[in-house]
């Protein structure tokens, strides 16, 4: 039985691993997922005890490297433990979708079905594998089961997987659009690529895309990965109005959100026009905001003018 970390080159070398049999849960659908993914031919088997001499790599079972019901379990940092999808998740997945990506999955992913493992709870995720189980009065084959529970993980982590990698070759299209940007702060892209990663900490202000839809679309781009708050707005008076009120304004502005996240154009030079718009009516204070600074001003001219008063 397995005591020590696995890699992806020793896993690609097994030929079986070992998990426990009965109810399944996520956590070990997930590994089982996880190994299959990298080792296609790796033979999953479900029992009750690891049989004895067991070669092959053992999970969620028998309190080796990947089980995680032992007394002194793992635990991360944030105070979440390890479950077996998650200490499989930190040994394999840098090796898959390099250490970023392989974080943000385990913060997103991993680490929510690790804790529904440990405390009896439930998400979404977890819901959805322990669906796949027979119901008790069911007659059917339990293995029939897992394995479509199984097959369902698969297709969500490769999916994963295929996101991460996508986002590789995104970033290289939106950097060197990053590099074009112009003074303005407006970033243009010659086809939609996944940004937010690199326009978030960037000095760009709005970005722009063609549309699926055709056109292209204007969207605002966040303050920061956890202040979602746009750089700059668009106009407030453009959010949820109907077509024809758009046109009035720009001819070629056909929609925005009612949220003012985003709005869509007929023209790359019309989405051009609107973010100009929407960078300088961001740089000029609002009546609220010009109140609130005659109120300041007036409040430190009376403090001013009352520390005088006393030192007379």
């Amino acid at each position: 039985m397995n005591t020590e970390k696995i890699s992806i080159s020793k896993l690609e070398s097994i030929d079986c691993a070992f998990t426990h049999g009965g109810v399944f849960h996520s956590d070990d659908v997930f590994s089982a997922a996880l190994l299959k993914i990298i080792n296609p031919k790796i033979e999953i088997i479900r029992g009750f005890k690891v049989p004895d001499n067991f070669a092959g790599l053992v999970f969620d079972i028998g309190g080796g490297a990947y089980d995680h019901h032992q007394a002194d379990n793992e635990i991360r940092e944030n105070g979440i433990p390890y479950a077996s999808f998650g200490k499989l998740w930190r040994d394999l997945g840098p090796e898959l979708v390099g250490d970023i990506e392989a974080e943000k999955i385990d913060h997103s992913i991993v680490q929510p079905l690790d804790y529904t493992d440990n405390t009896g709870e439930r998400n979404l995720l977890s819901s959805m594998i322990s669906s796949f189980n027979p119901t008790w009065d069911e007659v059917t084959n339990a293995e029939d089961k897992f394995n479509e529970a199984l097959n369902c993980a698969t297709m969500f982590i490769q999916n994963k997987i295929k996101s991460c990698k996508s986002k590789e070759r995104a970033k290289v299209i939106v950097e060197k659009a990053l590099l074009s940007m112009k003074d303005n702060g407006i970033v243009v892209l010659p086809k939609f690529a996944p940004w937010s990663d690199t326009l978030i900490p960037s000095e760009a202000q709005l970005v722009i895309f063609p549309s699926q839809r055709g056109g292209f679309n204007l969207q605002v781009i966040s303050s920061s990965f956890k202040n979602r708050k746009p750089k700059v707005n668009l106009p407030e008076r453009w959010a949820g109005q109907k077509e024809e009120v758009l046109r009035n304004e720009i001819p070629e502005l056909n929609f925005c959100h009612a949220s003012g996240f985003l709005a869509a154009f007929d023209t790359l030079e019309g989405a051009k026009y609107g973010a100009t718009i929407a960078i300088k009516e961001a740089s000029k204070p609002t009546a609220e905001q010009g109140k609130r600074g005659i109120q300041k001003s007036l409040k430190i001219s009376l403090m001013k003018l009352v520390r005088r008063m006393l030192h007379r």
